[in-house]
């Protein structure tokens, strides 16, 4: 049995990765068990900052700096994770659209009857996207944006959403989804994901030894498993 338990708050988008990750540093360090909660990135960091106790905050590297630079979680602990794509999806069975270039996305998009996207970093990074295009306003009626906790995936599967975007991890194995790729490197949108000790952790070291496992050239693998990149 784990002598130390570390509590860590994640975003959905690095959520089955991470448990991943504890699962193979238990098998090295069987004393430290590792308790995962993942939410929405939103509320991830709001609840750190309201002063719930966390020993780990993993989420998208922005967020981090803006809770070390408030003092909520300690700068010099923070790693990079991984970096995450943006992968596009439909229905399974529905006609697979070109999004091969991006006139051929934004085609796609016009062409949608239902968007969705994450309210996370991505989703941000999209609105702006279609903003450039300048196609925000034609569209919006047509957006869905899921509620927290709930992945971009299960409305595509649901057919509530007929063309889906979300970091890949999050695509990955939705039963009733087509995943038809990642969006066109012009205007492909990647998410680096971190993780640092919360400055409320009264665990420092044990904190420290996850975190460089997390980061270590040994997990990379585990990683690209995941759809993602190591950092």
């Amino acid at each position: 049995m784990p002598q130390t338990t570390l509590t860590l708050i994640s975003s959905m988008a690095t959520k089955a990765l991470l448990a991943d990750l504890v699962a193979a540093f238990a098998q090295q360090h069987p004393d430290t068990g590792v308790a995962i909660t993942s939410v929405g990135g939103v509320d991830a960091a709001k609840r750190v900052v309201a002063g719930e106790a966390f020993d780990i905050v993993a989420l998208a590297s922005d967020a981090i700096a803006r809770l070390a630079t408030s003092g909520h979680v300690v700068a010099d602990t923070r790693v990079d994770l991984v970096h995450s794509a943006v992968a596009v999806a439909v229905p399974a069975g529905a006609p697979l659209p070109d999004i091969s270039t991006e006139a051929a996305l934004k085609a796609a998009v016009l062409a949608a009857p239902t968007l969705g996207y994450s309210t996370g970093p991505s989703g941000v990074q999209l609105a702006a996207l279609f903003e450039r295009w300048g196609i925000a306003q034609q569209i919006a009626p047509r957006i869905v944006t899921p509620p927290p906790g709930i992945s971009v995936g299960s409305l595509v599967a649901r057919g509530e959403v007929a063309l889906g975007f979300q970091q890949l991890s999050e695509m990955m194995g939705v039963p009733g989804i087509q995943v038809i790729g990642g969006l066109p490197e012009a205007v492909q949108i990647v998410t680096t994901f971190s993780a640092a000790r919360a400055t409320v952790s009264p665990q420092a070291a044990a904190v420290q030894t996850f975190l460089d496992f997390a980061a270590s050239p040994a997990t990379a693998d585990l990683k690209r498993q995941h759809g993602m990149t190591p950092a």
